[in-house]
């Protein structure tokens, strides 16, 4: 049975099972049990690189997930696959998206915080960061009571998606937003399109502390083809503007650590990088071999297919050896990152290669 037709209870324990065994190469590493990767499984799965001790968060309780404090009333929760920040003001809770896989945890930590501390453990307010259902696919928990707020472009993804577990927000803005709950401040902006047309940055001042998802990805190379973005170009920019912020804790969405400043600074340099190889690539890798090959079969895919795997393959290369053991998972993602550049750069900057202006 597959994890999605797993019933609620077994769905939990597999949850739990997968957060704790990602803790594993952690504690390994420190103890340099993994210097080298392990020999491939009866499965023939590959063999990919250990993961960085540095690239690794808290490890999950027995439930699946972690709930630590960032500063005041400000705390985050993970399960080490998502991330959610959430704030306790004095009228009920302040939640930053709802990622489906952290569930009914998100409750329970919220349960956590707010009994310890005294404040009222409701959720009042459930803001969007964008409408993707991998960040906000549990907010039908939280009732038909809550203040859901968005940026306006995804109160228009959300209704054609017509998805339950995502309910309309109640509140839509521009260009920003100013949130102020029970003594406490989050300050909303769209700065344009990025990982998704409607994709906003999340500021708690008070607490020096920005949430942007899908963005920044601290210790770990970005999620494959640069995050799945819809417009690389501005994904690039918002990495730069998330850095104009005035922030030193940084919350991702993703994995299971937080972000300090010069986590930026270091994916910003693995995108510079990374261009740099990719144009070096399309300029050095001779296309003449698939346009004799395939050209001869009237097979024009097959010479972009091949061609355009060719130079990502040789624009990885040297960027995935100089990042593994630097950023988790450069040898999982870097080709895929170096294709989705590629493609950017051709249609988007117009660097065409071999499928430029005919002479």
């Amino acid at each position: 049975m597959s994890p999605e037709l797993l019933p609620p209870t077994g769905r939990r324990r597999f949850l739990k099972g997968a957060a704790g065994a990602l803790a594993v190469p952690a504690a390994a590493t420190l103890v340099g049990a993994l210097a080298e990767p392990a020999h491939a499984d009866e499965a023939g799965l590959p063999d990919f690189a250990p993961i960085p001790a540095a690239s690794v968060g808290p490890t999950p309780n027995k439930d699946g997930y972690y709930v630590g404090q960032i500063a005041g009333n400000l705390y985050w929760v993970t399960d080490s696959y998502y991330q959610s920040m959430f704030l306790t003001t004095t009228r009920g809770v302040v939640l930053v998206d709802a990622p489906p896989t952290i569930g009914h945890n998100l409750l329970r930590a919220i349960d956590d915080i707010t009994r310890a501390n005294g404040r009222p453990s409701k959720v009042t307010h459930l803001v969007y960061s964008h409408s993707h259902a991998d960040h906000i696919g549990a907010a039908g928990l939280f009732g038909t009571d809550v203040v859901r707020i968005s940026h306006a472009a995804t109160a228009g993804l959300l209704a054609r998606a017509a998805d339950p577990n995502r309910p309309l927000p109640t509140v839509t803005f521009h260009d920003k937003y100013q949130l102020k709950v029970g003594g406490e401040t989050l300050r909303l902006a769209y700065h344009g399109p990025n990982h998704s047309p409607d994709n906003i940055f999340i500021h708690a001042p008070e607490y020096a502390t920005l949430m942007l998802v899908d963005v920044l990805y601290p210790g770990w190379v970005p999620f494959k083809g640069l995050a799945v973005s819809q417009d690389i170009p501005d994904w690039i920019k918002a990495q730069s503007i998330a850095m104009d912020y005035p922030w030193q804790t940084f919350v991702g969405g993703h994995l299971g650590r937080l972000g300090v400043r010069s986590d930026g600074a270091l994916q910003i340099q693995y995108m510079d990088d990374l261009e740099a190889s990719t144009r070096s690539a399309i300029a050095s890798v001779d296309p003449s071999p698939f346009f004799d090959k395939y050209g001869a079969q009237g097979n024009s895919w097959a010479i972009f297919k091949t061609f355009l795997d060719a130079v990502a393959d040789a624009a990885a290369a040297p960027v995935a050896a100089k990042y593994t053991g630097v950023l988790a998972a450069a040898d999982v993602f870097t080709q895929d990152n170096a294709w989705a550049l590629l493609e950017s750069l051709r249609i988007d900057a117009g660097v065409l290669g071999p499928f430029g202006v005919r002479p």
